[in-house]
Parts: C-alpha cells; sequence; structure tokens
C-alpha cells in the first residue's frame, strides 16, 4: 500500500507501484482535472506539483511519491483565498481556447512564478515547455506577466 498526500488529504493507493501517478489521480481518485495528452512527459498537460515542484504526472511511477505531497489543479485554488493569482490571471485575459492543457500549463506557471517571480518573456519561453496545440501562447505569456502583478500586489496566492 502507497500512502502520499493529494490536496492536503492523505490517500492511500493499493496498486502496482509501477501504476502513473496520472492514472492514480483521474481514476483511482477521480481528480479528472490532470490531463493525458502524450503519455512521454512531453506535453505537460498532466502536470502536477509534487513535493512543491512541477512534475509530469504521466511519468512518475505512484511507488516514487509514498509519503510525499501532490498537489493538483482541483487543490490549487483556496477556500480562504479564492483562486490563485494564475488562475485569475488566466480568466482576466481569456487564455483558453480549448482548454485541454491549460491545467497543465497553470500547474506549470505557478511553480515557474516562484522561481521567477518578476519574468521576462525570455524566461517563459525558456522555462514553460508545456504544449497547447491551441496556440495560445501569447496568451499564456501574458497571463504570467499578469500573474506576477497580482502576486506582487499581495491580491490572492
Amino acid at each position: 500500500m502507497i500512502r502520499f498526500t493529494v490536496n492536503s488529504e492523505e490517500v492511500t493507493f493499493d496498486g502496482e507501484g509501477d501504476t502513473p501517478l496520472l492514472w492514480v489521480l483521474r481514476d483511482h481518485l477521480q481528480l479528472t482535472g490532470t490531463k493525458f495528452g502524450c503519455g512521454g512527459g512531453f506535453c505537460g498537460a498532466c502536470t502536477v506539483h509534487v513535493g512543491g515542484r512541477a512534475r509530469r504526472s504521466c511519468m512518475m511511477p505512484v511507488a516514487s511519491i509514498a509519503n510525499r505531497s501532490v498537489l493538483t489543479i482541483e487543490g490549487l485554488a483556496s477556500e480562504k483565498n479564492g483562486l490563485h493569482s494564475v488562475q485569475q490571471a488566466w480568466l482576466e485575459l481569456d487564455v483558453p481556447q480549448c482548454g485541454y492543457c491549460q491545467a497543465g500549463q497553470i500547474m506549470a506557471a505557478v511553480d515557474f512564478l516562484e522561481r521567477y517571480p518578476q519574468p521576462t518573456d525570455a524566461e517563459i519561453d525558456k522555462n514553460i515547455k508545456n504544449l497547447c496545440r491551441c496556440g495560445t501562447y501569447v496568451r499564456i505569456r501574458k497571463a504570467i506577466h499578469r500573474a506576477a502583478e497580482l502576486i506582487a500586489a499581495g491580491e490572492s496566492a
């Protein structure tokens, strides 16, 4: 039995340790905000935070997260603070087109902004490698800048 925390709740998984975290989240825990995209860790639709850092859940065997903490898109907003600044910026700038990749994009941006609180376009382009089939990269970049402004102003998470 593998024990870990998801969105501040302790959970267990009594299955094969090599099962990708993505499938444990979606099929076992019914947290379907994390999406399957490529299955090879390239697209980033499956991005979650493990131990506070963005990780591609399709490539992580669930055994590797034993006794660790996972944050999914479902756990990003808080009852106390409401939407995370990145989520707020995404809404303000109407970033999604089809929306399929956006949970992964948001989770990657949250981690990125913790390391680059006042990012340049070049830093965003170099570090945000999630793919968007709809090509909303310009809006994604603008939303990351807007989220940085919201965070700096202390307007949310």
